[in-house]
C-alpha cells in the first residue's frame, strides 16, 4: 500500500483533536462531570478525618455522616451521568470518523485499489475507528481529568501532611521511570497488533472472494493455513501489546501498595511520637487510597493513547491515499442529447513505472453516432481504452478527448454522467435486482424502466422471479447466470441515458439467442449514441461502421469489416479464426 512518509505526517494527539473538535462542547461537559465527581471524592476524607475527631471528643457525628451520605450519593450520580456523556460522545467521534474515511474510501483513485488489499481498507474502517472510542473517553479525557485529580489529590496530601507526602512521591517517581521504558514498547506491539488485523482482514477477503474457485481447486486446507497464520500472527501482536499494557498497569498499583505500606509504617512512627494525630493518618492514608485512582486513570490514558497512535496513524494512512477531488453528482444527459465524439491521440500508458508499457501512442478518432469495435489478440490494450476514457487511470503523455474537449478539463462527475459502462465481468451488488438496474439512474421511473427491461430481454427473468425486480440477487448476484448478469449490466447502463456507450465483451456469456436480441438493440442504440465495443465475436463486429484493430498496444488499422479483411493480414487472420463463429 502507498503511504505517505511516517515523517511528514503530523502527531497522533494533533489527528486525534482533529476527531474530537466537532464534539469538544460535549466532552468538556463529560469532563467536567468527571472532575465533580473527583472533587465530591476528594472532600471525603476531609469529612472522615473530622468525622474521627468528632468520636475522639465525644461530639455528635450526625452532621459528619449526613454529609458523608450527601458526598458518597453525589459522587454517583455525577459519576454515572458524567460516563454516558463521555461514552456517548466517544460514539459520535467514531461515528464521524467512519462517515469521513468511507467517503474517502469510496474517492479513491483506481491506482490506489490496485496497490491496496481491500480487506486491510476494511480493517480500517471497524476496527481501527473502534478504537477511537477508547482513546478518546480513557486517553483524552482519562489524561485530563486523571492529571487535574492526580494533582488536586496530591495538592491536599501536602496540606495534611507534607512530610508523608515526600515519601509517597519518591515511590511514584520510581515507578514513572519504569513506565517510560514500558511505554514505547506499547506503541510499537499495538501499531503491529493492528498491521496483522489489516493482514488478517486481507486475507479473509481474498478467500471469500474466490471461494468457488477455492472449493473447486481443493485448495481449502491451503487457503485455512494461510488464514491461521495471519490470525495467529494477530494473536501474537495483540498478546504482546497486552503484555506491555498489563505490565503498565501493575506497575502503577505496584507503586501505590508500596506508598501505602511505606505510609502506614512512617505515619505509624510519627503518630507515635506525637507528631500527627491518628485522624491525620487516616486521612491521608484515605488520600493514598484515592490516589490510585487518578493515577491508574492517567497511565490507562498514556497505554491506550498508544493503542490509539497506532490506529490513527493507520487511519492517516487511508486518508493520504490517492483520491478524486470531491464534487456534487452530475445530473444525467436529458433524452435525446448529442451523442459524443472521441479521440485519442499518440496516448501512451501503463499501470505502473515498474511494469511494461499497454498502450504504445495510440491515436483513433471516433465521430459522434455510430458503433465502433475494438478488435485484437489478448493484452493488445482494448479493455485499457475503456479505462482510460472513464479516467480510472490518466495517460502518461498524449491526449484522449470527448467533443473536442481534453478529458483532463472535465469535471469527473460530468463525464461520468455522460458515460454508460459495461464491464467484461459485469459485476452485480448484493441488493434486489431493483437496486441494481437503478444504481446509476435511480429517479428513472417505471415506464423507462419497463422499456429497458424489454430491451434486454430481463423482462421474462422479472417475471419468473417470486418478488419481482423486489427479488434479492445475492452476494455479487449470485443468485443469476452469468448472461442474466451481464443483461442486468446493459440495462443499468442504458438506464443512465448514455451520450457514449462503453461495452467491454457485452455478449460474452449470452445464448445465440440473446446474443442477437442484444446485437439489435445494440444497433438500434447507435442510431443516436456514439457506442464502443470490445468483441471477440464476429458477429458482433461485422455490423459496426467502425473497426479499430489494435495490437501489442498500438492501432494497427481502422476501416470496415470488408475492408480489413482485404487489408490487414491481423484482422483477416482473426476472422478467420476466432470470428469463425460465423460465416463473414
Amino acid at each position: 500500500m502507498s503511504i505517505a512518509d511516517p515523517g511528514t505526517r503530523p502527531p497522533a494527539w494533533r489527528l486525534l483533536l482533529g476527531y474530537v473538535r466537532p464534539h469538544r462542547w460535549a466532552l468538556l461537559a463529560g469532563a467536567l462531570l468527571s472532575l465533580l465527581t473527583g472533587a465530591a471524592g476528594l472532600l471525603l476524607p476531609l469529612v472522615a478525618r473530622g468525622l474521627i475527631d468528632d468520636l475522639s471528643h465525644d461530639r455528635a457525628i450526625t452532621g459528619a455522616l449526613l454529609a458523608m451520605s450527601a458526598l458518597v450519593v453525589a459522587n454517583a450520580a455525577l459519576g454515572a451521568l458524567g460516563s454516558y456523556v463521555l461514552r456517548r460522545t466517544a460514539e459520535s467521534v467514531v461515528l464521524g470518523a467512519r462517515r469521513a474515511l468511507s467517503s474517502y474510501l469510496l474517492r479513491l483513485r483506481i491506482t490506489a485499489v490496485d496497490r491496496s488489499e481491500p480487506g486491510d481498507l476494511m480493517a480500517r474502517i471497524t476496527s481501527d475507528t473502534t478504537l477511537l472510542r477508547e482513546v478518546t473517553t480513557d486517553s483524552l479525557v482519562g489524561l485530563g481529568t486523571g492529571g487535574l485529580t492526580l494533582v488536586a489529590t496530591v495538592v491536599m496530601m501536602g496540606l495534611v501532611d507534607p512530610v508523608l507526602l515526600g515519601v509517597t512521591l519518591a515511590v511514584i517517581l520510581g515507578a514513572g521511570t519504569v513506565l517510560g521504558v514500558i511505554v514505547p514498547r506499547i506503541n510499537r506491539a499495538s501499531r503491529r497488533a493492528q498491521d496483522a488485523v489489516g493482514v488478517m482482514g486481507a486475507a479473509l477477503e481474498r478467500i471469500l472472494g474466490a471461494l468457488r474457485t477455492v472449493k473447486a481447486s481443493g485448495a481449502e486446507h491451503r487457503e485455512e493455513r494461510t488464514l491461521h497464520e495471519a490470525t495467529e500472527e494477530s494473536w501474537r501482536q495483540s498478546v504482546r501489546a497486552a503484555k506491555w499494557s498489563a505490565a503498565a498497569g501493575n506497575t502503577a498499583g505496584l507503586a501505590m501498595q508500596i506508598a501505602f505500606i511505606t505510609v502506614l509504617a512512617v505515619g505509624g512512627a510519627r503518630v507515635a511520637t506525637g507528631a500527627v494525630q491518628v485522624g491525620t493518618l487516616v486521612a491521608f492514608l484515605l488520600y493514598v487510597f484515592y490516589l490510585m485512582s487518578p493515577i491508574q486513570q492517567v497511565v490507562g490514558a498514556i497505554t491506550q493513547y498508544q493503542t490509539g497512535a497506532a490506529a490513527l496513524a493507520r487511519i492517516q494512512e487511508a486518508l493520504t491515499l490517492p483520491a478524486e477531488p470531491p464534487a456534487e453528482a452530475a445530473p444525467l444527459p436529458a433524452p435525446g442529447a448529442e451523442p459524443a465524439s472521441l479521440a485519442f491521440d499518440e496516448v501512451r500508458f501503463r499501470y505502473a513505472d515498474d511494469l511494461p508499457y499497454v498502450h504504445h501512442g495510440v491515436t483513433f478518432e471516433v465521430p459522434a453516432r455510430g458503433m465502433t469495435a475494438f478488435v485484437g489478440p489478448s493484452g493488445a490494450g482494448k479493455t485499457t481504452v475503456f479505462s482510460l476514457i472513464e479516467r480510472f487511470y490518466d495517460p502518461e503523455s498524449g491526449t484522449i478527448s470527448l467533443d473536442g474537449r481534453d478529458l483532463a478539463e472535465w469535471e469527473l462527475p460530468r463525464l461520468r454522467s455522460a458515460i454508460g459502462y459495461v464491464e467484461q465481468d459485469a459485476p452485480v451488488l448484493s441488493g434486489s435486482l431493483r437496486d441494481n438496474l437503478l444504481l446509476g439512474n435511480p429517479e428513472a421511473d417505471e415506464a423507462t424502466l419497463t422499456r429497458v427491461l424489454k430491451t434486454t430481454r430481463l423482462d421474462g427473468l422479472a417475471a419468473r422471479l417470486p418478488k419481482g425486480l423486489d427479488t434479492l440477487v445475492g452476494h455479487r448476484g449470485t443468485r443469476l447466470s452469468g448472461g442474466e448478469r451481464q443483461r442486468v449490466a446493459i440495462a443499468r447502463a442504458l438506464l443512465r441515458r448514455p451520450r457514449l456507450l462503453l461495452l467491454d465483451e457485452a455478449t460474452s456469456q449470452l445464448d445465440a439467442v440473446n446474443e442477437a436480441a442484444l446485437r439489435d438493440t445494440v444497433a438500434d442504440v447507435a442510431r443516436t449514441t456514439t457506442v464502443l465495443v470490445v468483441a471477440h465475436r464476429l458477429s458482433t463486429v461485422t455490423t459496426a461502421d467502425r473497426i479499430v484493430v489494435m495490437d501489442a498496444g498500438r492501432v494497427r488499422a481502422v476501416g470496415t469489416h470488408r475492408e480489413l479483411v482485404a487489408s490487414d493480414p491481423l484482422y483477416a487472420e482473426l476472422a478467420a479464426t476466432q470470428f469463425l463463429a460465423t460465416a463473414g
